[in-house]
């Protein structure tokens, strides 16, 4: 889902509508890749296209190139603020935990840090998309039509995690109060937020090959360099020798693959290390 927030206009309902305590535009899209939604998957049924890697889209493209041109050419521009409610999907089982892009100035990058802070999530990171997205989603066309951009990772696994759902909601509401579009709504104070980034590539463990993967560490845990991160066996092949997989950093493990079966380029863990605050600062300044 995605919430985007303009400026300011006048609303028409009365003081008995729900509505009334909106201030400003608010913008809700309880399904951008509506197609993916309705079949339960990332990629759409239509073209196989991954919204979250197609922006800034095609008009004249597949379906989903051109829900992301619409997207990216119409909606986002409207906006000032765009917060994107993700989970890991069917494949990817996630730490409950909000992310921004780097600011492109110190006063964009405070703005983005505050985000983070103010929607409370127990991780928050930042991550210029390397390993995965890049300047391919919603965060990075958002920002390039000059408005902040909030995503979350709210579980995963196809299931609904009621503890990410009241995230999603105490977090939100936070966010709008804070901007002003919820000026009446009852929030509860953000929680602490370890603030931690994903250190590139090395950050990563993909699978290799096709097969069946055996997870040697979980959601949350701490791994260190060359600790073992899982096996891929092979079935097919029973003579063949599982491969083993290792963790490049260490850090603590942001997300782990759901299902067991996994393909040659499947993502299976991804490691966040804690942001040294003082030096982000100065990169930024």
């Amino acid at each position: 889902m995605i919430v985007a927030v303009g400026p300011d206009r006048p609303l028409q309902s009365g003081p008995g509508d729900p509505g009334h305590q909106v201030s400003r535009r608010l913008l809700i899209l309880p399904a951008l890749n509506a197609p993916a939604v309705a079949a339960g998957r990332r990629v759409s049924p239509l073209d196989e296209g991954n919204l979250n890697r197609l922006f800034p889209g095609d008009a004249t493209g597949s379906p989903t190139e051109m829900i992301a041109h619409y997207a990216c050419d119409i909606l986002l521009p409207m906006a000032d603020l765009v917060v994107d409610l993700h989970s890991g999907g069917r494949s990817l089982h996630y730490v409950a935990s909000a992310l921004v892009r780097p600011g492109r100035t110190c006063e964009e990058h405070e703005r983005l840090l505050r985000l983070l802070r103010l929607f409370g999530a127990p991780i928050s990171f930042v991550s210029d998309g390397t390993g995965g997205g890049g300047l391919t989603t919603p965060a990075a066309a958002a920002q390039e039509c000059g408005a902040l951009a909030l995503t979350t990772e709210l579980g995963g696994g196809a299931t609904l995690s009621l503890d990410g759902l009241s995230l999603a909601e105490t977090g939100l509401k936070r966010v709008l109060k804070d901007q002003g579009i919820l000026r009446n709504a009852a929030v509860e104070p953000a929680s602490p937020t370890r603030l931690m980034t994903v250190e590139g590539h090395s950050a990563f463990v993909y699978a290799r090959d096709r097969g069946v993967f055996e997870p040697a560490a979980d959601v949350g845990q701490e791994v260190v360099s060359g600790q073992l991160a899982g096996r891929i066996h092979f079935p097919d092949l029973p003579t063949r020798e599982p491969e083993t997989l290792h963790f490049e950093s260490s850090g603590l493990v942001a997300c782990r693959r759901v299902p067991s079966l996994a393909d040659r380029g499947d993502c299976l863990f991804k490691l966040m290390t804690d942001l040294d605050v003082g030096a982000d600062r100065a990169l930024h300044a």
